[in-house]
């Protein structure tokens, strides 16, 4: 018998719901947030997607453990769950320090940024970490397969419902690159670029303890 998404209406509110929770936790101004809007502003739109790319590549990664059990495990040990949350914490903490640091660069936009832009593969790297050592990202997606995909649910809606998130993730913050690298949002970022980067960079830093301090 051939399967189809929309066979059984059910199926529609719960995909509705996810997609919705899904948007809603990316557009908060969490971790992944923060890291596309450094690296758009910061260097260009091509290092905005493909930060955004690893960070859809790494909820690919917690989608597919949650859906396995692991994030099961990983909630219920202290061990496993306080290494993740070290992790997450000390790269935010490191990510930030580094921005408040950085020097201002104070050239013009198109004759010089592009020469310091990050590569392809140090947008996609700092993307994929940010997400996948974030723990609160687990229990997002665990609170997920918990309490709104239940273990009735078809693998195939479990598919479509991770091919929904990763694609809603990817775009949303494609978009928010897109926008950051317009030439007159450069501007003005250029004019106030070191105050830009000490709030970017607390940002990250409070992030990364906060995280740290998170009790579970």
């Amino acid at each position: 018998m051939q399967l189809n998404i929309f066979d059984r209406m059910e199926y529609l509110p719960l995909i509705g719901t996810v997609a919705l929770l899904n948007l809603l936790a990316a557009m908060s101004p969490g971790p992944d947030f923060v890291m596309t809007v450094r690296n758009s502003l910061c260097y260009s739109r091509r290092s905005g997607i493909f930060t955004s790319l690893g960070i859809s590549t790494a909820l690919g990664i917690h989608l597919f453990y949650c859906a396995a059990g692991v994030g099961f495990l990983i909630s219920k040990s202290i061990v496993l769950f306080t290494m993740i949350k070290i992790l997450g914490a000390g790269y935010l903490i490191y990510m930030g320090l580094g921005s408040i640091v950085a020097r201002g660069s104070k050239i013009d936009v198109h004759a010089e940024r592009s020469s310091a832009d990050l590569s392809r593969g140090q947008a996609f790297r700092m993307g994929f970490l940010t997400n996948v050592l974030n723990p609160k990202a687990t229990l997002f997606f665990l609170s997920l397969f918990t309490f709104v995909i239940g273990h009735s649910t078809p693998v195939y809606i479990i598919l479509a419902i991770s091919v929904i998130i990763i694609l809603t993730a990817f775009i949303w913050f494609s978009i928010v690159s897109i926008f950051l690298a317009q030439p007159n949002v450069q501007r003005v970022f250029l004019k106030y670029e070191k105050g830009i980067n000490y709030i970017l960079g607390g940002f990250l830093i409070l992030l990364g303890v906060k995280i740290a301090l998170t009790f579970r």
